[in-house]
């Protein structure tokens, strides 16, 4: 009689690794700080769908029933009534969302994505598990980055839907010209395009700090100055038109970048405020004044050159950032 053994071999189940590894670890790690995100761009679009709708109905009616349409002048059309204050609070809060972004990505990404995993060691330990430093920081970046850009991208759409809707009720109460820098950048793809550089930029003083307070702190700075260096530099990423008249300054229109006075051989120089004075004119050569300055029109050409500039300093950080891994980490990354 022969015995027969039966030998049962265990299932070898494969471990989860791999893109889809670290995207699950991520949400479920990080996953308060996407719940609060998707709360702001849920306020943010709120906010922008109200003022489109509701808000800028009710200013408008408020508008004619003071009679400001008439085309006559009224006093009490100077000022804003509380409908449209309500109305342009409401925008500027959908649009303030979408300015804070960078600063809040770039503190989270700095504090809690990179700084605090470093501190605790859950980094090292996630390099022990076949995923390789390189991989690990290339999650880090791609999973938060699509999902502000989703956001903020929302957003965008939302605030040019009443952007362009509302026009009649700027001019007429005077309120958020185009070149006004919460109104600029939440108009196009540079609200995007910075929400990804306080990505990088977070990402890279994590890496440099490997402690989540001292990150937090390095990236506010960060992130503050190059704003500051962005927003000052942005008059002048595009040609200016300029225009001339003989009596006086040009009528004041768009961003304006410089003015001052013109003598007899072209030349440009300070306005010596004669006004009206011939005989002070005539001794200063001035001849007619100028005015520079961005009309409506530059808009795009400004939002583009500008979008690149961020972008391409978003991908140096970035480089920088995995050549500091692998240099820290070596070949393993």
């Amino acid at each position: 009689m022969t015995a027969v053994t039966t030998v049962e071999t265990p299932a070898v189940t494969a471990p989860s690794r791999g893109p889809r590894g670290l995207l699950w670890t991520m949400l479920r790690v990080h996953r308060w700080a996407l719940w609060f995100w998707v709360l702001l761009v849920a306020f943010g679009a709120g906010a922008l769908l109200w003022a489109y709708g509701p808000g800028a109905d009710a200013a408008w009616a408020e508008f004619r029933r003071l009679g400001c349409d008439s085309g006559q002048p009224v006093l009490v059309c100077d000022y804003t009534g509380p409908a449209y204050k309500r109305y342009d609070t409401f925008n500027s809060l959908g649009a303030g969302v979408l300015g804070l972004a960078p600063f809040l990505a770039a503190a989270w990404a700095g504090g809690a994505l990179i700084g605090r995993e470093l501190e605790n060691g859950t980094a090292q330990l996630a390099w022990t598990q076949s995923i390789s430093p390189a991989r690990w920081l290339a999650a880090k970046l791609a999973v938060p980055a699509a999902l502000l850009a989703t956001g903020t991208l929302a957003l965008t759409l939302l605030h040019r839907l009443m952007w362009s809707t509302d026009g009649q009720l700027r001019l007429a109460m005077g309120s958020r010209d185009w070149y006004e820098s919460t109104t600029f950048e939440a108009n196009g793809t540079l609200a995007t395009a910075y929400a990804l550089l306080g990505l990088a930029v977070g990402v890279l003083a994590g890496l440099l700090q490997r402690r989540a307070l001292p990150a937090l702190g390095t990236v506010v700075v960060g992130m503050a100055a190059l704003s500051s260096v962005l927003s000052t530099l942005r008059p002048y990423l595009w040609p200016v038109e300029t225009l001339t008249a003989k009596d006086g300054y040009p009528e004041y229109t768009g961003m304006v970048l410089g003015d001052g006075a013109l003598t007899s051989t072209g030349a440009r120089v300070s306005d010596p405020l004669c006004i009206d004075d011939a005989k002070c004119l005539a001794d200063h050569d001035i001849v007619g004044f100028y005015r520079d300055y961005h009309p409506a029109s530059h808009f795009w050409p400004l939002q583009l050159v500008e979008t690149g500039i961020v972008l391409a300093v978003t991908a140096l950080v970035v480089l920088i950032a995995f050549r500091l891994l692998k240099r820290r980490t070596g070949a393993a990354a």
